[in-house]
């Protein structure tokens, strides 16, 4: 009882959202440890692109958010096992954003999993960064809530900020790991505060950085060796590898084999629009920086999957296990995936849903996982078994239904007021 007045409470304080909260509940530090049910399995739900805070000067912005709100409301309802949330990007358009408050939108964002007492982990997008928005200041205002597990492990100034894992452990009790969950920062987006000479604003790379799959590459062989064998991983970033579009455009995607939404092609990747020699220009169409993390990808034994957004219009799982044409790297059977488009805001009129992932510990022995696709409208699309045979197998297809909301165009002004 005491615990449900707590969260009434929390949520109150969530929809009226005017004060500013002082309280910090820190990095997560704080929260139990993830953990497989009694009945061995654990679930995660992606949201992802939400897309908060779009015209926030007329009625047409905030509408978006309130109807973005109920997908998330109607997802949860639907999905009561859901053990831990993923908001997988683009959690804000940084572009309509105010300086004096333009994190205040993460308060309506966690407003429903907070009055459920649910907790969750971010990745950042492109859309989270620009001049009058910081991913530091987005970190910063979700540890004012309970439930978020969102870290910055990596430091420095090209690393971005959402680089951390989070381990989840067996049902029995014991106290090692049976997963990983890997969260990576593919930045993009604006510089928070910063212009140029001419006054333009200053792009940011959009791949993950060296420093981070450093990171990444030491500390799982860390658990490695701490362990003695290999833990079996999931991996979640927002902007989608090279890899991606090569398997869409190379290998081509399947409605019955990748089933899924397909119309975002040619898919938009890290590192598109750079040149090899780090400059961004209209000359260069994709300049490779991405090739060390998908490197990593490759190179890391269990990763079962890697979970991205960015491309509201594709939905589907492709397993990578070949060389693909035009690509250096080699698939070693990883899963690629990307989820549903979860906000009104943001482009595309796609009906909004949210990924969901299930795993067993049994599964963990094989290395594979459930998921499919909850929409807004409560039917279940795009189920699959990425398990050895995926890519094999075959599955209905995906429609591609659109929402009927009229209204619901996608819309940024980049010379908002007050900028």
């Amino acid at each position: 009882m005491m615990a449900a007045l707590v969260c009434t409470a929390l949520f109150a304080g969530l929809t009226l959202s005017a004060p500013f909260r002082t309280r910090q509940y820190g990095n997560g530090s704080n929260l139990p440890p993830l953990r497989f049910r009694v009945d061995g399995t654990f679930q995660l739900s992606i949201f992802e692109d939400l897309h908060f805070g779009e015209n926030a000067w007329d009625p047409w912005g905030p509408q978006q958010d309130i109807n973005s709100v109920k997908v998330i409301n109607k997802v949860l309802d639907a999905e009561p096992k859901t053990q831990l949330i993923v908001l997988n990007g683009d959690l804000i358009t940084g572009e309509n954003a105010y300086l004096g408050n333009a994190t205040v939108k993460i308060d309506q964002i966690v407003a429903p999993l907070v009055q459920r007492a649910l907790t969750w982990a971010s990745t950042y997008g492109n859309h989270d960064s620009s001049y009058n928005l910081s991913r530091e200041g987005i970190l910063a205002r979700e540890h004012q809530w309970p439930g978020a597990r969102t870290a910055n492990m990596v430091q420095g100034g090209e690393a971005g900020v959402s680089n951390y894992y989070l381990p989840v452990y067996p049902s029995s009790g014991a106290d090692e790991p049976c997963l990983i969950l890997w969260f990576f920062d593919s930045r993009g987006g604006f510089l928070y505060q910063q212009r140029n000479a001419s006054g333009d604003l200053i792009g940011q790379a959009d791949w993950v950085d060296k420093s981070v799959v450093d990171w990444f590459t030491i500390v799982n062989a860390g658990f490695v060796a701490t362990y003695g064998k290999t833990i079996p991983s999931l991996a979640f970033v927002h902007i989608p590898t090279n890899a991606s579009q090569a398997l869409q455009t190379e290998a081509k995607v399947d409605p019955n084999h990748q089933p899924g939404i397909n119309d975002d092609y040619i898919l938009a990747g890290q590192a598109q629009g750079w040149c090899a020699d780090g400059a961004n220009t209209s000359d260069c169409v994709y300049g490779g920086q991405d090739v060390p993390f998908m490197q990593a990808l490759t190179s890391t034994p269990g990763l079962i999957g890697v979970f991205s957004g960015h491309d509201h219009g594709d939905t589907w799982c492709y397993k990578w296990d070949k060389l693909l044409p035009g690509m250096t790297v080699k698939g070693n059977g990883i899963n690629l995936c990307f989820g549903q488009h979860t906000g009104y805001g943001g482009y595309g009129n796609w009906i909004r849903g949210s990924r969901q992932v299930l795993i067993s510990e049994a599964m963990l022995q094989n290395l594979e996982a459930e998921t499919w696709i909850r929409l807004e409208s409560g039917d279940v699309v795009g189920s699959v078994n990425l398990n050895a045979t995926y890519n094999e197998d075959v599955y209905p297809v995906t429609p591609n239904t659109k929402t009927s909301c009229p209204t619901c165009n996608y819309t940024i002004i980049t010379n908002m007021p007050g900028t």
